[in-house]
């Protein structure tokens, strides 16, 4: 019997507040060509930050995208762009931790869609075929 040993992938935390807050991927694969925001079945939940308006199945992927996408250590403008949200200066494991809190909770994600829906014509409720 032949054993490989596979290396660890080390999975990158952020410590916040005495908490370690896990950037593990979600179990999905992404192309990371610019994905057009097309809904797909089975994608409840969008990032609402600023123009981005992509669409995940679980609020832990929108919280992993924006996480990376829009608070990466190379891209974090320095304050929380998500809609409707006070645009305070934060430091980056600040505005992490807020996401988390205030943006990327699953409740949070379906109030702020309520509140997107009202302002496109039509609601997109999934039918129930």
């Amino acid at each position: 019997l032949f054993l490989q040993s596979t290396p660890a992938t080390s999975i990158p935390t952020v410590q916040v507040q005495g908490q370690q807050i896990n950037l593990q991927p979600p179990s999905y694969t992404a192309a990371s060509q610019h994905t057009e925001q097309m809904k797909k079945p089975g994608q409840n939940f969008m990032c609402l930050w600023q123009s981005c308006k992509k669409w995940f199945q679980t609020p832990s992927q929108v919280f992993y995208h924006a996480a990376t996408e829009h608070g990466g250590k190379d891209v974090y403008p320095g304050q929380c762009l998500w809609e409707g949200c006070e645009p305070f200066q934060r430091q980056r494991f600040s505005f992490i931790t807020h996401l988390q809190d205030k943006h990327c909770s699953r409740d949070a994600l379906l109030a702020g869609l309520k509140q997107d829906e009202h302002g496109q014509a039509g609601n997109q409720k999934p039918s129930n075929k």
